[in-house]
């Protein structure tokens, strides 16, 4: 039995999942926010815009490294891949999930295996068709160890792909996984031709962009994919992607030589809302900055340092400077108030207490205090962090010396995941398993802590299997609780989304929470 639907929350899903229900979700007729839909998916009958192509977006973001999209990391490499290729499904602000080249898929009753419909009469670049031998090999690419994909545990149950025909591709799995469909949405999970060699430098895709020019260091020119699946899709003659540091970019958007900035640190933000040239966003997401020590060194090994590093921060405050109170106060966990069936606002977090960490330090054998190298990328407000927190910890015998590093220099080689203590930004995920299953799991491919807890590992796994929701909301509950108590993260706040774009575009999707996943497809030029 199956059930079509418009779109699926993880409530909704996991609801019908555990009553053994097959779905099977269908192209919505309604777009999120309730805008009506200009243009559907092949096959689906309504009607084509008549509207010309027109217009070319110029958007800032910073220099890429990464350019295979098994290995990208930033909001600017996310969108360069997303401009090119298509993913599966796509992930809606409100955390729903909206087909892309799968039109509809269907779950079988016993959760373990997921079908999907492609579009019909989708072509490369280079004009061959994609066929379901294209998902396929994709997939198995993401998944494979020796290519090492960071996005890899995400289909580590994943037993089989297969190709039923040339438009249907069924993934079967070991176990069941309720958020398997958002792990088909990861960003990384766009589809590359089967035997592309070198993604790196080869980049023929189904997109709605064609790569034009690609300077590394400067820019990336692209023009519109003429013949792109979607009837009247992109509506844009082009895109520009302008690579400079972030101040470079508001002083860019505010001259007029750039019409998009989509990260922006929030004091920019508030300046530029009262811009008559200009049209701003902000929501909220689940986004966040985390500083984070390593547990398998000293000092960072001993619980008592832990707890005085937490002790000796003021996350509300740290949300005021920083986020302007824009953000959501953090509890050290990366399930905040965006997973509102998921979070606990009575997580135990230690109170704010200079003086008691102080002594704790010294209880754990450093009487004079400790001094950290702290290695923060020098985008959003990040810095601001910086100096926020060493000015906080100073207070508890605690000196911070910052080391500031362009974003692209802290994450490339993997150099983040070594030092000792680090500011990390997490880009905003729909899922809060996904961080889990990355960050804090042991073996996680982004383990920056270097944490290894049995107790949080038999959570994470509990969160990331059960179909049934009272386990999931146990499971993430208990998270929060082990880190909130003794857990190697501060998270002060959950960042907003906040962006600006010129009024000669209209954005009628809106922008994404997750950056570099906001759909230039449908964005008009007004001229």
């Amino acid at each position: 039995m199956s059930k079509q639907r418009k779109g699926v929350n993880r409530r909704q899903f996991l609801k019908m999942a555990g009553a053994g229900v097959g779905l099977a979700l269908m192209p919505p007729a309604v777009r999120p926010h309730g805008q009506q839909a200009l243009m559907a998916l092949p096959g689906t009958g309504r009607r084509q815009s008549a509207q010309a192509r027109s217009g070319v977006i110029r958007v800032g973001w910073e220099v890429t490294k990464k350019l295979d999209p098994a290995f990208i990391q930033t909001d600017s490499e996310i969108s360069f891949c997303n401009a090119i290729y298509d993913y599966l499904i796509d992930p809606t602000p409100t955390a729903e999930l909206s087909p892309r080249l799968a039109q509809s898929w269907k779950v079988s009753d016993d959760g373990k295996q997921y079908t999907f419909n492609l579009a019909k009469g989708v072509k490369f670049h280079d004009g061959k068709a994609m066929t379901a031998e294209d998902v396929v090999w994709t997939f198995k690419r993401l998944s494979s160890k020796d290519v090492g994909s960071p996005a890899a545990s995400l289909y580590a149950n994943v037993t089989d792909i297969k190709a039923v025909d040339d438009t249907t591709v069924t993934f079967t799995l070991s176990t069941t996984q309720p958020d398997f469909l958002y792990n088909i949405a990861d960003s990384h999970a766009l589809v590359l031709q089967a035997g592309t060699k070198d993604p790196n430098t080869t980049f023929i895709g189904t997109g709605p962009f064609k790569l034009d020019k690609f300077q590394p260091e400067d820019r990336a020119t692209f023009v519109a994919n003429e013949n792109y699946w979607i009837p009247g899709l992109p509506k844009l003659a082009g895109m520009e992607h302008l690579y400079m540091a972030s101040d470079a970019q508001l002083a860019a958007l505010s001259g007029g030589q750039i019409d998009v900035v989509l990260r922006m640190p929030n004091a920019r933000f508030v300046a530029l809302k009262d811009d008559p040239n200009l049209q701003t966003v902000n929501y909220p997401t689940s986004g966040h900055d985390v500083l984070r020590i390593r547990v398998d060194q000293k000092p960072g090994n001993d619980p008592k340092v832990i707890k005085a590093l937490k002790m000796a921060t003021d996350r509300a405050k740290i949300n005021e400077v920083v986020q302007l109170g824009l953000g959501a106060v953090g509890r050290d966990a990366p399930i905040g108030p965006y997973f509102k069936e998921y979070f606990d606002p009575n997580s135990p977090l230690p109170p704010y207490d200079p003086e008691g960490a102080k002594k704790l330090l010294a209880d754990a054998g450093y009487p004079n205090g400790l001094e950290f190298d702290l290695h923060v990328p020098n985008t959003g407000g990040r810095p601001d962090f910086a100096t926020v927190i060493k000015d906080q910890w100073a207070k508890a015998g605690i000196t911070v010396n910052i080391k500031l590093e362009d974003e692209s220099t802290y994450y490339s080689d993997n150099g983040w995941l070594e030092v000792p203590l680090g500011i990390t930004g997490w880009a905003a995920r729909p899922t809060p398993q996904q961080y889990l299953d990355f960050s804090l799991k042991t073996g996680g491919k982004w383990n920056e802590t270097h944490i290894s807890d049995p107790e949080l590992d038999k959570q994470i796994d509990i969160a990331g299997t059960s179909l049934k929701m009272e386990e999931r909301v146990a499971a993430y509950k208990e998270i929060q609780r082990i880190l909130a108590d003794h857990g190697p993260l501060i998270i002060p706040y959950f960042f907003p989304i906040v962006g600006a774009a010129s009024k000669k575009f209209n954005f009628e999707k809106g922008f994404q929470p997750f950056a570099g996943r906001t759909d230039f497809r449908e964005v008009t030029f007004k001229g």
